[in-house]
Formats: C-alpha cells, sequence, structure tokens
C-alpha cells in the first residue's frame, strides 16, 4: 500500500490516494468521518477547531460500500477556504492582494525559514502553508482506513497521552485494549490518569495565559499482531524502522521509543530482554514486552508498544525573536492561529500512522488483491505460528 497526499492548509481541500488495498473491504464514510472527529477535539486546542468540521468524500476506489482494489481517493474541504481564496487564488493577482498576508519573518522552530532558503520563496506563507499540521488530517483519514482493514483482521489499535509538559501518568500495568481505548476517549486530555489528567489541564492553562504552549509523550499500542510482520533481512524492512520513520513525520515529532525506550541504556539485559514461553493453547509468547512487540525487526506476537515525543508547537502567541527576510531587521516573529497544546490531537495522529504501517506490513505479506483471501491467508498463518 502507499498513498500521497496533497494541499495547503487554506487551499480549497487536502487530497490522499490511497493504492494497494485490497479488493471487497467493507468501508464506510463515517468510519472516515469519526476519526477525523477525534483529531479536532482536546484540551488546549485553537480557533480553527471551531471553523474546520472535517468530512471526507470518496470520489473513486468505493462502490455499494466495498473497496474495489483500485485507488482511493479520499477529499477534505477547508471549510476557511472562503476566507481565502484572494490570498491563496491559484491564478495570478496584483502586487497589492499578493501583499496580504505575506509572510516575511519566520517562526524559530517552524519550517518557515529553511523552506523558503531551500525553495526560494520570498512569501514564506508558501512555506507554512504546507508545512502546516493541517496535513495531518488526511494523514488521519488514511489511518481510519488502516484501522479498518486492521479491525476486520482482529488488531485491535488504541492510544493514550503519557506526559504533557513535565506532569506524567501513572499506569497500572497490563491495562487492556478496551480499557485504553475507553479511558483515553473518556479525558479531553486523551490520559489513563485522572489525577495526571488535572494537573495536565493545569499545565496547559499557564501555558496558554502566558502565551506560551507544551509538548509531551503519546503512546499506541497495537494488540493480537501476529509474529513475523516486518524482515531482519534488510534495514529497509524492519519494520520497527518503518513506524520510526513515520512517526518522525508527524509535525513537531522530536522522538519516538517502542517497549522500555530509552531506558534500555540504564538497565541490565536481564530486565530488557522478554523470556519465551510455550503452551499447547497459545504457542510461544513472552512473558514480559520490554521492547514492545519487536525483535529483529520483526513483530513477536506481543502488543506493539510506540511512543512518541511532541515539542512545544512553535507558533508562540508572546513571539521570539526571529528576522525579516526582506529588511534583515530583528522583530518578533509572526503570529497564526494556532493552539497551547496539540498533545492530544497528536495521539490519535500518531495513532493512524502506525495503523497505516502495520497493516502496510500484512498487506506485504499476505495475498491482498481480495479481502477474503487476505483474510483466509492470515488466519492460516496464525495456525502455523500458533503450532510451530
Amino acid at each position: 500500500m502507499r498513498f500521497l497526499t496533497a494541499g495547503e492548509s487554506h487551499g480549497p481541500e487536502l487530497t490522499a490516494i490511497i493504492e494497494g488495498l485490497p479488493a471487497g473491504l467493507p468501508l464506510s464514510i463515517d468510519d472516515i468521518d469519526k476519526e477525523l472527529a477525534r483529531r479536532q477535539v482536546g484540551y488546549g486546542r485553537g480557533g480553527r477547531m471551531l471553523i474546520e468540521k472535517d468530512r471526507v468524500k470518496i470520489t473513486s476506489g468505493l462502490r455499494h460500500g466495498l473497496t474495489l482494489g483500485s485507488p482511493l481517493t479520499l477529499v477534505i474541504e477547508n471549510k476557511d477556504w472562503k476566507n481565502w481564496q484572494s490570498v491563496m487564488s491559484q491564478t495570478e493577482i496584483s502586487e497589492k492582494e499578493k501583499k496580504k498576508r505575506k509572510v516575511t519573518r519566520p517562526r524559530p522552530g517552524h519550517a518557515d525559514l529553511v523552506g523558503g532558503i531551500k525553495y526560494g520563496h520570498q512569501d514564506l506563507r508558501n512555506v507554512l502553508e504546507r508545512s502546516s499540521a493541517r496535513e495531518t488530517a488526511m494523514r488521519v483519514a488514511i489511518g481510519a482506513v488502516s484501522k479498518v482493514l486492521l479491525q476486520a483482521l482482529d488488531i485491535s489499535v488504541a492510544s493514550h497521552v503519557l506526559e504533557i509538559g513535565g506532569v506524567r501518568a501513572t499506569l497500572p500495568k497490563n491495562l487492556a485494549m478496551s480499557q485504553i481505548k475507553d479511558q483515553s476517549e473518556a479525558s479531553d486530555v486523551r490520559c489513563l490518569d485522572a489525577v495526571a489528567a488535572i494537573k495536565m489541564r493545569e499545565i496547559i492553562d499557564l501555558a496558554k495565559k502566558e502565551g506560551n504552549t507544551v509538548g509531551g509523550v503519546v503512546e499506541v499500542v497495537v494488540g493480537d499482531v501476529p509474529v513475523g510482520l516486518g524482515s531482519y533481512t534488510h534495514w529497509d524492512q524492519k519494520l520497527d524502522g518503518k513506524i520510526a520513520k513515520a512517526m518522525m513525520s508527524i509535525n513537531a515529532f522530536k522522538g519516538v521509543e517502542f517497549g522500555v525506550g530509552f531506558d534500555a541504556a540504564r538497565l541490565p539485559g536481564s530486565e530488557v530482554m522478554d523470556e519465551i514461553t510455550w503452551s499447547d493453547l497459545v504457542g510461544y509468547r513472552r512473558e514480559s514486552n520490554h521492547l514492545g512487540g519487536f525483535e529483529g525487526g520483526m513483530t513477536n506476537g506481543m502488543p506493539v508498544v510506540v511512543r512518541g515525543v511532541m515539542k512545544p508547537i512553535p507558533t508562540l502567541y508572546k513571539p521570539l525573536a526571529s528576522v525579516d527576510i526582506e529588511t534583515k531587521e530583528t522583530y518578533k516573529a509572526s503570529v497564526e492561529r494556532s493552539d497551547s497544546c496539540a498533545v492530544p490531537a497528536a495521539s490519535v495522529i500518531a495513532e493512524a500512522v502506525v495503523a497505516t504501517e502495520i497493516a502496510n506490513a500484512l498487506l506485504n505479506k499476505f495475498d491482498s488483491d481480495s479481502f477474503g483471501r487476505l483474510k483466509k491467508e492470515l488466519s492460516e498463518y496464525r495456525e502455523y505460528t500458533r503450532q510451530f
């Protein structure tokens, strides 16, 4: 499976084309709209979430509620486009009109300046429109399609917020996937620790009051993943590497870890490796999951556990110093509409990109022309791994 996304933050729409989905997969627009709505909520979100009520249109690849096996095209309209038609016009406009909403003061920590230098843009709006996190709406839509596929194959995906602004949740061990889903959805900061959630809201409120922003850590868990997705034979076929790449492609993400992650540097090997057992009922399993469901770049049958670090959003309402690219004078950086904290939304995005990589690995491993054959092959493979 492969996909491309296109569209600017204040352009008319976002578009994605997904290629490689099996024919015969039941899919509805509601499956996607539900996930888009999850991305738009969360404590700390800014004003744009009051404007955009994301809904998807499917313009190819689906007929009578079933995928056709041909490219699936998704479109999300930007409701705010009506206020930006002149600024974002695709045809030539006057110099006076061009100066409206022109951006010459790059924000520290954003793609503005580097993108302008790379592509030779004298108006940095040409950079920020595409580098905006608005693009992640389409990544969530693609992830929604992937989650439909995974759910139909009895693979579940959930996410939650582990940390915001230095406040870290304390979690009970061995939470069921249903508990992670239900408790994170019930929290406006998507945190499973009610006490930590209160402190997280206080941190977000303080940041907003001070014109500042805060980041955090999100965790994605994938349950009932079959053994052997990915490969040890080539560096670029390691599935944990692909997931790490996908996580790092999310705007503002600066680090990824699996299982115990960076703590592995401080622990002895006996507390990092997962002992192997075997039983007639389930076959091989690990007695712990310190490695986050991966060994040698391949899934080992335990839940996939991956975390991502999101930096504070670089758009500050009390902006930092920058340099005007026209005059070279020092100014306060430009202010665009922003969130004081987007970590809860980021957990939904992370869930989507991980689901997409897991789905892609399944489609690469099994016959994926037809959903019926894919499901049959996976069932037979699960039985093979149980009896190995």
